[in-house]
């Protein structure tokens, strides 16, 4: 009986030392990579930031820059989500907002959208979607320039009438047999120049973290 349990506490301490040296092991290796993962996933955003405003259009820190907006129907958002304000030499150049399109034909369709300090569109990119391959995923810059027409555009040009796809009255391109995923986008990029004419002042306030 002795014997018995020498060897069941023997194992038993083994089973705890196994343990303890996985769970340092695991600790480390993740120590190790968590900085290089988080400077990536930062360096990705900040490049897909920068594609919805102009080259050379802002010269701080977007991503640091980042300040909650609140959940609004005009943003699509559910959940508060984050306004990205652009400087350029210590000037308001704009402001990228968190959009979502809710009535893609697979569901739900992240956006950034890219607004200039006069309310014109700088640019627009898709950051998550679920759309039909071949069919509706045309709305993401890797499939295509549709997503490129929105640049220059505001609330005013072409307005509300304008701000539909063309199937609609309106005057955005689409890809035939493809209307609900290109009439869910121009819908939610229409309904952030809305939002931002709304909050103009507070989205291009400067934040000590705005500054370069």
């Amino acid at each position: 009986m002795k014997t018995l349990l020498r060897e069941s506490l023997t194992t038993s301490l083994n089973l705890l030392a196994f343990s303890v040296i996985g769970a340092a092991l695991l600790v480390l290796a993740y120590n190790a990579t968590h900085a290089a993962i988080e400077a990536s996933e930062t360096a990705s955003k900040q490049a897909l930031l920068a594609q919805t405003l102009p080259q050379g259009g802002f010269d701080n820190d977007l991503v640091r820059a980042a300040r909650p907006v609140p959940a609004d129907p005009l943003l699509g958002l559910k959940r508060p989500g984050l306004a990205y304000p652009a400087r350029l030499g210590g000037a308001p150049a704009g402001v990228v907002l968190e959009v979502v399109a809710p009535d893609g034909y697979s569901g739900e369709i992240r956006l950034l959208v890219g607004v200039l300090a006069d309310g014109r569109i700088g640019g627009v990119r898709v950051t998550a979607h679920r759309e039909t391959p071949g069919l509706g995923d045309y709305i993401d810059i890797a499939k295509g320039n549709w997503i490129t027409q929105f640049v220059g555009k505001s609330a005013q040009e072409p307005g509300a009438e304008g701000w539909k796809v063309k199937k609609d009255g309106g005057r955005f391109d689409y890809a035939a047999g493809a209307t609900i995923t290109p009439r869910a986008v121009v819908k939610a990029v229409y309904g952030a120049l809305r939002y931002f004419e709304a909050h103009r002042a507070e989205l291009l306030q400067p934040t000590e973290a705005s500054q370069p």
